[in-house]
């Protein structure tokens, strides 16, 4: 018989054995970190050997004698924590290692307080290999420590807020940014009592359950309290009998304010009906009869808003309008003298009452917004230059600024 001479060599040399697939190194289980329990983390370290074609099985177990069943599979280059994934104070494991989160499903339940034991599979064609077999128990965790950063950021604006409300206390005259149309307020209250014509004010068509119909109720108060100085006639049709429930009482206590008890009239504020455009046609009624020389729209407001401060215009009454939906904003622009945007709705009661306490509130959330706004600025910087240079620094800093699960 005659071998060939590469078969005589390969028998002298021996055939080259296949690389050993190495062991998950660093392989542990652990409760997963800040959630409602029912559910289990794996982690072990990467390694360089890790591709697609070699794949990972988890074998888990609900006791010491029970058989393990496979409730995962993946290959092996995959399943790795990237950047964002955890903040860097409450990372289960680092960044680039493997993290696998078993939670709980109808084919393998996970129960709280019971202990799991866990294995892993490698395996790539006819090879494998286990990993050391690892115990956890899962727990749901009270407090949620990926939420550090948003718990401090409150804590400190709350430290804002108060330190502004005392400096206002301190000294109510703070400076405020000049609201065209609350500076309006004077000259259309001081209008209708030279025209001898009644002020109508409208809180909008919210319920007493929305922000915008508060605020617009704090407002009224203010204006009544001017009214009652004045000895002008005030009108308030209402759509909802609690707003008109409540706002009886904040004028009433407005005129007591003004130290004009006697000029209190029941019937300034009334209800009409809670339809809206009954509601509508009524108020309009009133403006052509008696001919308001100020309305005032404060509040919500629908379909509604156009209908009502045209007829307003036609009379040449002074028009002051303030809300916060934006899909009404145009109609109040190009029919009213003067427009409260959005949050000018909530300011105003600060504005004209300069209460202590509103103030500083309201120079805080302007700290509080200054704030974020240099956060967005320093963010988008710092992913900027993190895309431009890879460097971990930026990932810590921008971890502060983020809201984890």
């Amino acid at each position: 018989m005659i071998i060939a001479p590469t078969l005589l060599l390969l028998l002298f040399l021996g055939t080259p054995a296949l690389a050993a697939i190495p062991a998950p190194e660093g392989f542990r289980a652990l409760d997963t970190p800040n959630d409602a329990g029912k559910s289990l983390s794996l982690v072990w370290k990467a390694s360089p050997a890790d591709r697609a074609d070699r794949i990972v099985q988890v074998w888990l177990a609900d006791g010491p004698d029970s058989p393990f069943q496979k409730v995962a599979e993946f290959p092996s280059n995959t399943r790795y924590v990237k950047p964002g994934d955890f903040p860097w104070w409450a990372q289960p494991a680092r960044k680039g290692d493997h993290y696998v989160k078993l939670a709980s499903s109808q084919a393998f339940p996970i129960e709280d307080g019971k202990p799991y034991f866990v294995k892993l599979l490698v395996r790539e064609g006819d090879q494998e290999v286990w990993s050391e077999v690892a115990e956890a128990t899962s727990a749901p965790n009270v407090f949620n420590t990926a939420q550090l950063n948003n718990l401090v950021f409150v804590l400190a604006f709350t430290g804002v807020l108060l330190a502004s409300i005392a400096a206002a206390r301190r000294n109510p005259h703070v400076p405020l940014r000049r609201i065209a149309g609350l500076d309006a307020v004077e000259e259309a209250i001081g209008r209708s009592t030279e025209m001898g014509r009644p002020i109508l004010y409208l809180t909008g068509s919210g319920g007493m359950d929305e922000v915008s119909t508060i605020a617009a109720t704090v407002i009224l108060g203010e204006v009544a309290k001017k009214v009652a100085h004045y000895d002008t006639s005030l009108k308030v049709p209402h759509r909802d009998p609690i707003v008109m429930a409540v706002c009886q009482e904040i004028v009433k206590e407005s005129y007591v304010a003004a130290g004009r008890p006697d000029a209190y009239k029941e019937d300034s504020n009334f209800f009409i009906t809670s339809d809206q455009f009954s509601y509508t046609a009524a108020v309009d009624g009133i403006m052509l009869r008696e001919k308001p020389a100020a309305n005032f729209f404060m509040g919500s407001y629908f379909a509604e808003s156009l209908l009502l401060t045209e007829t307003g215009a036609s009379t040449g009454a002074i028009q002051i309008a303030g809300t916060d939906s934006d899909h009404q904003l145009p109609f109040f622009v190009t029919t009213c003298d003067y427009t409260l945007i959005g949050e000018e709705l909530y300011a105003a009661s600060a504005y004209l009452s300069r209460e202590p306490v509103l103030v500083g509130t309201l120079r805080g959330q302007d700290f509080g917004k200054a704030f974020i706004m240099s956060v967005l600025v320093l963010g988008t910087a710092l992913a900027t230059i993190g895309v431009v240079v890879d460097s971990s620094i930026f990932n810590y800093v921008l971890d502060l600024f983020k809201d984890f699960k």
